[in-house]
């Protein structure tokens, strides 16, 4: 178990043998207010990898030099660009190659996702979701109930903490399963909850699922690049996720998508575009859809090229590093951030509503903090800390295992201080 100490000396000195410090220098930090910022707001928007500029520029470049040539006609062709993240993807997650796509983005992926695995019939229909999951999901779910004739007050089951709180217990969700399970057509998580940073018992709710023939995904937004994932081992029958928080891609850039081997050739409803016909028949422009048969049968149109550049640079970074690296720093530079935050002098204003077991939780910690608002929020910017203000008063901190480093939360925690002092 690691020991802590509530001090700068502390703090340089773990920085200093510390495994991937040489990654922060990666990425590129944004200037608050003529200060250096604190940047803890990943789990938000992930920060520029520095290669990122040069990867997007060389396709600008090449854009130029090339015209439409640039698809086959040079190193790297945009015709199969996406293909140069694919491995590195189904790494971070635990896929298989031919199980993992970028495409798209986060809320389109789930709707494809849905078209393909809610099939409501006869008594099941119903979708199982986490009330206090992030509002594009409850809002995608409700509209794929109505697309099918249900009705969201009916066939939406929300599940809700036991004593009103943040957390959710795994026996809970499971009896809920086991309760219900004639009726549910579909079990809809997020891997890790957006609000409070509590990751869920992914393979046992999915063996629960399976074992009662309900189709299990997830949105893994907040788990990708996080969270160690094993997709493929655990059985999960499609999981969806965004690549600009942690996984450092840029605003608003491409998502990912996983669907599990054993559904690849099953003659399974699907929304089609022509890119996810068989590449060797593609520009054949035959009037009838082959499917490619991976999870790339599920792409519509050609992907965007510059996003992807972006996303590669990223991704390189996590290939050099592995994600057991990544996790082995994220539990020790959280439970710093978690105990500097239960000194005694924050303790009395700070109400850590994320899971104390590392197991249950990301680097994420969501704080309820007394007397904290939007103003508070902004005294805090000015003060160069980056981070995530949600309402009424939950401020979310995320220090990311490749950028943030002990220091850091060492000087954040003063400035939680500062701010609260008035």
């Amino acid at each position: 178990m690691m020991v802590y100490e509530n001090s700068l000396d502390f703090a340089i000195h773990k920085d200093e043998h510390d495994p991937l410090r040489a990654y922060r220098n990666e990425f590129i930090f944004p200037d608050t207010v003529e200060k250096a910022s604190l940047y803890f707001s990943g789990n938000s928007l992930g920060l520029m990898p520095r290669k990122a500029k040069d990867y997007v520029n060389s396709e600008l470049d090449d854009w130029g030099r090339y015209g439409v040539l640039g698809h086959t006609g040079k190193e790297n062709g945009w015709l199969s660009y996406h293909e140069l993240v694919t491995a590195d993807m189904a790494a971070v997650v635990g896929g298989k190659p031919d199980e993992v796509v970028v495409m798209n983005t986060l809320t389109v992926n789930l709707h494809l996702m849905m078209v393909s695995f809610y099939r409501p019939s006869g008594s099941r229909r119903k979708i199982v979701i986490e009330k206090s999951t992030f509002p594009s999901d409850v809002y995608a779910v409700k509209s794929q109930i109505a697309f099918h004739g249900g009705d969201p007050e009916r066939d939406l089951i929300f599940l809700e903490s036991r004593d009103g709180g943040a957390i959710l217990r795994t026996e809970d969700i499971l009896s809920t399963i086991d309760s219900q399970h004639e009726e549910i057509a579909l079990v809809m998580l997020g891997g890790v909850n957006y609000l409070s940073g509590q990751v869920y018992d992914i393979a046992e709710i999915t063996g629960r699922c399976r074992l009662l023939g309900i189709n299990v995904g997830f949105d893994l937004a907040h788990g990708a690049g996080n969270i160690p994932l094993d997709l493929h081992d655990w059985g999960v029958d499609f999981a969806v996720w965004c690549t600009y928080k942690y996984l450092n891609s840029g605003p608003g850039s491409i998502a990912g998508c996983f669907v599990h081997e054993r559904n690849l050739l099953k003659d399974l409803p699907r929304f089609e575009g022509w890119w996810g016909t068989k590449k060797s028949e593609r520009f054949k422009m035959k009037p009838d859809f082959e499917p490619i048969g991976t999870v790339e049968s599920w792409q519509l149109s050609n992907p965007p090229i510059l996003p992807l550049a972006a996303l590669r640079a990223s991704l390189e970074i996590f290939s050099a590093v592995g994600m057991d690296a990544i996790r082995s720093k994220s539990v020790e530079l959280t439970g710093y951030l978690e105990f500097l935050l239960k000194r005694e002098d924050l303790a009395e204003k700070c109400n850590i509503i994320t899971p104390t077991d590392p197991n249950e939780r990301g680097c994420q910690l969501s704080v309820v903090m007394e007397g904290f608002c939007a103003d508070t929020q902004k005294r805090l910017e000015k003060l160069g800390v980056v981070s995530d203000f949600r309402e009424p008063n939950v401020i979310r901190l995320a220090p990311a295992p490749l950028y943030n480093s002990f220091s850091d939360v060492y000087h954040l925690s003063h400035k939680l201080r500062q701010v609260l002092a008035g």
